[in-house]
């Protein structure tokens, strides 16, 4: 298969909280995450979204910083115990990208060695 992924995808560790913008009550929901670069992520959760809407969340990265950001969600499909979904960062401050770009080169390097 052909890789068309922009950026490479890193495996984080960590907790993402997603609050929905639209709605008078956000609702805080806990995701796992599966694969995220600079420019999204791959997540799963037990909670059904819709594919399109727009989502504000904090995400701890490796070095349990936050990163509060926004994300629109590009793909999703059913899985055994949830929901398997993409997004990608929307208005991404150049400083976070930034993070995660750092993670990927010293994920690069330690490989090849």
């Amino acid at each position: 298969m052909e890789e068309r992924r922009k950026s490479k995808r890193l495996g984080l560790t960590g907790e993402l909280i997603l609050n929905p913008l639209s709605g008078s009550n956000p609702e805080t929901i806990s995701i796992e995450i599966t694969d995220a670069s600079k420019s999204g992520l791959g997540f799963t959760t037990d909670k059904h979204l819709t594919i399109g809407d727009i989502y504000e969340a904090n995400l701890t990265i490796w070095t349990k910083e936050v990163l509060h950001v926004f994300m629109q969600i590009t793909r999703g499909s059913e899985i055994e115990g949830g929901f398997s979904y993409g997004a990608f960062f929307i208005g991404m401050p150049d400083a976070d990208a930034q993070r995660i770009t750092a993670y990927e080169t010293v994920q690069e390097l330690t490989q090849n060695k």
